[in-house]
């Protein structure tokens, strides 16, 4: 599909749909919700820009959002994602993303809210439909405004219209998220901690804190050991197995 018929699908649909109150632009940072701030921008609809602050975002993003999105609304946690680390007393997994719901998701009740989401982006997104329902709020409708375009389109659109963007992404990152966010790739979390040592130390200590006072069942009050674990992207079965299978090679 040409860029052309892309733009002009994504204006349709901003007129078609738009609330009395405007839109609600869910912002990152990331290159898919720029473009769909600068769609929403063109189309001359009312609407109004968020961005929720993780605690966990690259400095470099958020030097970057500052710099060259001043008038996006920041909000800050309730809690950081240590915090809820010691509230939960557990590291966010892949399948217990805690921390979305808190940091994330939790913003936009009650209006229709336009995302950058893309089918492209993972298994589970390519699943999506472009018009939603909250699952977790029944009151927040969802547009995933450029949910058919591929990364290529994304890329396309930036660089015609020579919009700026994050450095991380000349630097060989494709996403930009949370350091250490358990949805991307082992190399990519062992990336983000290199670069980021002090993130990891904070996350240790509030892991250290959260086995004091409730011990794992598995690692017990063994930061080291659970972080190992937690690093691996791996089940519990499936790390011991691993592990029992390095040893007796040894």
């Amino acid at each position: 599909m040409s860029m052309a018929r892309m733009f002009d699908e994504a204006m349709h649909v901003l007129h078609e749909y738009e609330p009395p109150e405007g839109y609600y632009v869910a912002f990152s940072g990331g290159k898919d919700s720029q473009v769909v701030l600068d769609l929403v921008q063109r189309s001359g609809v009312k609407y109004d820009a968020h961005m929720n602050i993780t605690s966990v975002d690259p400095p470099e993003l958020t030097a970057f959002v500052k710099a060259h999105y001043p008038d996006v609304a920041r909000h800050r946690p309730k809690l950081t994602m240590y915090q809820l680390i010691e509230k939960y007393h557990m590291m966010p997994t892949a399948k217990a993303r805690f921390c979305c719901a808190v940091l994330k998701e939790g913003s936009g009740g009650g209006r229709t809210v336009i995302t950058g989401i893309r089918k492209k982006e993972s298994h589970s997104r390519s699943k999506r439909n472009k018009f939603e329902i909250s699952k977790t709020d029944k009151t927040k409708k969802m547009i995933h405004l450029i949910i058919d375009w591929s990364d290529t389109d994304v890329w396309r659109y930036i660089k015609t219209l020579n919009m700026p963007y994050c450095s991380l992404y000349d630097e060989g990152y494709s996403r930009i998220g949370c350091i250490g966010c358990p949805m991307a790739s082992v190399k990519q979390r062992r990336r983000d901690f290199l670069r980021y040592p002090n993130h990891e130390k904070a996350y240790k200590n509030a892991l250290r804190k959260s086995l004091y006072e409730k011990p794992s069942k598995t690692f017990g009050t063994d930061v080291e050991a659970f972080w190992d674990w937690w690093m691996s992207g791996l089940s519990i079965k499936r790390y011991f197995g691993k592990k029992e299978q390095m040893e007796l090679e040894l």
